[in-house]
């Protein structure tokens, strides 16, 4: 198998990623998280906010050499910057 992904499953790795970020933080946010988990379910969420970041990373690389991806903004609906 390749080490190179093609720029699509890259799109896609980012949007489900986020995705994840976005239901971990709301299901931290919904209160029902059993007391003795939140701990282990902030650590998740901070694993995937780290693989977004570096996903958006290896994004902004590859963006240099195919400038006619759309950019990392329009991706994730204008929320990139606060990522990384």
């Amino acid at each position: 198998m390749s080490k190179d992904i093609s720029s699509t499953t890259l799109m896609y790795a980012i949007l489900s990623v986020e995705d994840s970020v976005n239901t971990q933080q709301d299901y931290l946010e919904s209160g029902e998280v059993p007391d003795d988990e939140i701990e282990n379910e902030e650590e998740i969420l901070g694993d995937l906010e780290q693989a977004l970041m570096e996903l958006i990373d290896v994004y902004k690389i590859r963006l240099k050499s195919e400038p006619d991806l759309p950019a990392i903004e329009d991706l994730l609906g204008g929320d990139s910057d606060s990522e990384g």
